[in-house]
């Protein structure tokens, strides 16, 4: 019978901890059998789960939160599938524990490796996302680590439905319950607490807005890998193709709003100005623009941009509009107000793309292609934990090799070292 996973941070990090070696011992067989049971479990607890979030989403709505965030909270029938789908997806996966990385033989016969192993406990702190229960559960599971998560308040109840329904499904299959542990004390001093669990947590992994990266960055003494913000441009280069430049803006854009790689900003090579502008604001119904001085000499219709608006990531219906005089300007203003998480030029340039491509410091740079394909799914890895905007250990969408690290393993035949 399952034990609550109740009781204060530190307590819940000790159990996080003592679990950790059968989950990282755990074979893949029995892995991904816990991955398949775990997807048919919520299945099985549907109407619980979605009357769990059903109260968060009342919440919600009652406190004014904005219909683009309620979107990120709500659950329905075909989201807890997909949910459902992505743990079997990943038990589908490649596992990276036991990978040998790098093989060599030294001139004394040492025999040397590398071999992917867990990182250990994985804490996982995140905001209204309630899928990000499951998913950061089975890639944790899959890549042999213990998912320590805590949630938001907003989302308490779908989560704890989650991770109720995950819990049932996993000593059946000769894993501890405790391979995945949600924190339910939402106070903003357990939250801090979260962070300060060193020798407890291996790495820390937010999910969230720049009020919880600075907690993070100001608080968190466990080492972490920053998901940080998405202020993705899409940038439309003078020998663009104007008409593919539109459906992509359009894509990046309004998809899905509320998600970090939509498009925040659309920056234009003055030369296509004149001719793009009419034809995106015309295809953007419903987005509120605002644009500089010379977007708005083609728009006048669209609001004035302040300096503020280059570097907001909206996660709404909204988009900032700014005309450049060439590549260079474009680089230039998209590195210093943007969140270096993806960006994308439209160009039928080589030269061009090939700039960008090597001058954008961004986790991800795309080429006449949306930026809303920087997601773990759509690069193959399965459901990812995050989109890492830092460049150590991880950077872009970490999968399961990026909850992995290395060890080395040498293999000799009684050698010393002289």
């Amino acid at each position: 019978m399952d034990t609550p996973a109740t009781g204060t941070v530190r307590d819940l990090a000790l159990r996080a901890r003592a679990a950790a070696p059968a989950v990282a011992a755990a074979s893949t067989v029995a892995k991904d059998a816990a991955l398949r049971a775990s997807a048919d479990q919520l299945v099985r607890d549907t109407a619980e789960i979605l009357a769990a979030n059903q109260l968060d989403v009342d919440r919600a709505v009652a406190s004014g939160t904005t219909e683009q965030m309620v979107d990120r909270l709500r659950l329905d029938g075909n989201r807890l599938a997909a949910m459902s789908d992505g743990l079997r997806q990943v038990a589908d996966l490649p596992d990276p524990v036991g990978t040998v990385t790098a093989e060599w033989t030294r001139p004394n016969g040492l025999m040397m490796h590398k071999v992917r192993v867990p990182l250990g406990v994985v804490a996982i702190i995140y905001e209204n996302r309630p899928n990000v229960t499951s998913d950061a559960f089975g890639l944790c599971l899959k890549s042999g680590n213990v998912a320590f998560l805590r949630g938001s308040s907003g989302g308490l109840s779908s989560n704890l439905a989650i991770t109720r329904s995950i819990r049932r499904a996993l000593p059946e299959n000769g894993l501890p319950a405790d391979a995945v542990i949600l924190v339910d004390d939402v106070s903003r001093e357990a939250a801090v607490d979260f962070m300060r669990q060193r020798g407890l947590v291996d790495c820390l992994i937010p999910r969230g807005g720049p009020a919880l990266i600075s907690s993070i960055l100001e608080n968190a003494t466990v080492p972490y890998v920053i998901d940080g913000d998405g202020n993705c441009h899409v940038y439309v280069d003078a020998t663009a193709n104007l008409e593919m430049a539109t459906e992509i803006i359009v894509n990046a854009k309004m998809q899905r709003p509320s998600v970090c790689n939509a498009a925040e900003s659309l920056v234009v090579h003055r030369a296509v100005a004149s001719d793009f502008l009419p034809l995106a604001a015309s295809a953007l119904k419903g987005v509120e623009l605002v644009g500089d001085e010379r977007a708005r000499r083609v728009l006048p219709e669209v609001g004035t941009a302040v300096e503020d608006d280059w570097s907001t990531e909206y996660l709404d219906l909204k988009l900032s509009i700014r005309v450049v005089d060439d590549l260079d300007e474009a680089i230039v203003h998209i590195n210093e107000t943007g969140s270096g998480h993806s960006e994308a030029i439209v160009t039928e340039d080589r030269s061009a793309a090939d700039r960008f491509t090597r001058e954008v410091d961004a986790a991800a740079v795309l080429v006449n292609a949306s930026t809303r394909f920087v997601d773990g799914d759509e690069f193959g890895f399965g459901a990812e934990i995050g989109i890492s905007t830092q460049k150590l250990h991880a950077r872009g969408p970490m999968g399961l090799e990026q909850l992995t690290t290395e060890k080395y393993v040498i293999h000799g035949t009684g050698q010393v070292r002289a």
